[in-house]
């Protein structure tokens, strides 16, 4: 499997809780995680709208497939070796129920990760940079 870059919304608890268990897991720097409101973000702003992707989660590929949503969640824990435990959500007649409720998840994310974490925006919420991040680039 190739290669991934996720793009994420730093702002949001319950995304870089998401991302951070991702990047423990990643022993082969196989993913490259760019917060969208970070400077990193830059070099791929012609690639990704970040508007767009601010509201559903996107992803590329090596190959410069975009995916989006849940694609990404399941590739991404595909390359970390968990891809068992998203393979379900893209089953054909799961699929259709989990993209609408992550749907509703990604809408109204920052409500649900106040009423988990107590916190509506990160403040504290940087990830570490990617080794991969000077090898990978758009």
């Amino acid at each position: 499997m190739s290669a991934l870059t996720v793009f994420y919304d730093g702002r949001c608890p319950l995304c870089v809780r998401e991302m951070r268990q991702l990047k423990r897991r990643d022993h082969a720097n196989a993913i490259l995680l760019i917060d969208l409101h970070s400077e990193q973000f830059t070099p791929f702003s012609g690639q990704i709208d970040a508007l767009a992707a601010d509201r559903i989660l996107h992803g590329l590929t090596d190959d410069n497939q975009l995916l989006l949503g849940l694609d990404v969640t399941h590739r991404a824990w595909s390359l970390v070796g968990r891809g068992w435990m998203t393979a379900p959500l893209r089953w054909p007649v799961i699929r259709w129920f989990a993209d609408h409720g992550y749907l509703f998840f990604a809408r109204h994310r920052n409500r649900i990760a106040y009423l988990l974490t107590g916190e509506r925006v990160c403040q504290q919420c940087a990830i570490e940079p990617n080794s991969t991040a000077s090898k990978r680039k758009p």
